[in-house]
């Protein structure tokens, strides 16, 4: 009988990359970590053995706790967030049970340093457009929930860098940007090992409205469109940020279940 304290891999699958996921936990040993460092989609990692001291960090939220065969650490873990009024769940199976079912997995080794509340800092260009608002989803939506996008003077994007020990990306001769026809977009998708048929579709249209290359892609003028649309709605950055992210979730969750779906008018059978 399933606990109604568990969530299995496929229930927990159905909320990679939308907005209101669970944070996931990760609270595998340093041993069992080493063995694969890659992590669930938007997790965090936490030392078990002191959860009372960063239980605070997860207050109104939902938590799924993780360990590697979903015993012991992560139903002790989780047992001990329900008591301080935190809705957490563990993962049937754990971490073994994830990856044995295909479940999306991170590249851990790609990620920048963390500060030091956990979350990665990332820089680029003001004024963002294309390129600059799906990187930030994809990070938001599948690598750190908490991460932080500084949009400065192009000028000075280097120097932010350097001085708040952030990330640059989408800039010319960096890591984290092009790379030949492909966008940055891309070039995370690459690097972070992130792969499913739903990011594929996207990462198509992305490319695509980025690159004008329009003809590439018929989802890609709607999102050129939208995206230029937003920039002139709101002169902050951030909230034109904030907007970004509900298209980015609408276009996944179409190339995720609805590509098949269509849409006429009348509706009905046309009358004799």
């Amino acid at each position: 009988m399933s606990s109604n304290t568990e969530i299995t891999p496929s229930q927990l699958q159905r909320f990679v990359g939308v907005p209101n996921a669970p944070m996931v936990i990760d609270v595998r040993t340093d041993e069992d970590f080493a063995t694969d460092p890659r992590q669930l989609p938007a997790t965090v990692r936490r030392d078990a053995t002191r959860v009372s001291s960063w239980t605070s960090d997860f207050r109104h939220r939902d938590v799924v706790v993780i360990c590697q065969r979903g015993l012991k650490l992560s139903q002790g873990v989780a047992a001990w967030l329900r008591t301080e009024g935190i809705r957490a769940e563990t993962l049937e199976g754990g971490f073994e049970a994830w990856r044995s079912s295909g479940g999306l997995l991170v590249n851990t080794a790609a990620l920048p340093p963390r500060d030091d509340t956990g979350r990665t800092i990332w820089v680029t260009r003001a004024r963002p457009k294309v390129d600059r608002i799906a990187c930030p989803w994809l990070i938001r939506r599948f690598v750190d929930p908490d991460a932080r996008f500084l949009f400065v003077a192009p000028s000075e994007v280097a120097a932010v860098a350097e001085r708040f020990g952030a990330v640059p990306f989408d800039i010319e001769d960096t890591f984290w940007g092009h790379r030949g026809e492909r966008c940055t977009f891309d070039t995370m998708l690459e690097e972070l090992q992130v792969s499913s048929g739903a990011l594929t579709r996207l990462s198509a249209i992305v490319r695509a409205a980025d690159t004008d290359c329009l003809d590439a892609s018929p989802q890609a003028a709607g999102l050129l469109a939208a995206s230029l649309g937003l920039s002139r709605m709101f002169k902050d950055d951030l909230e034109q940020l904030d907007a970004g992210l509900l298209l980015y979730d609408a276009f996944y969750r179409w190339c995720r279940d609805a590509t098949e779906e269509t849409h006429n008018w009348p509706s009905g059978p046309k009358s004799a």
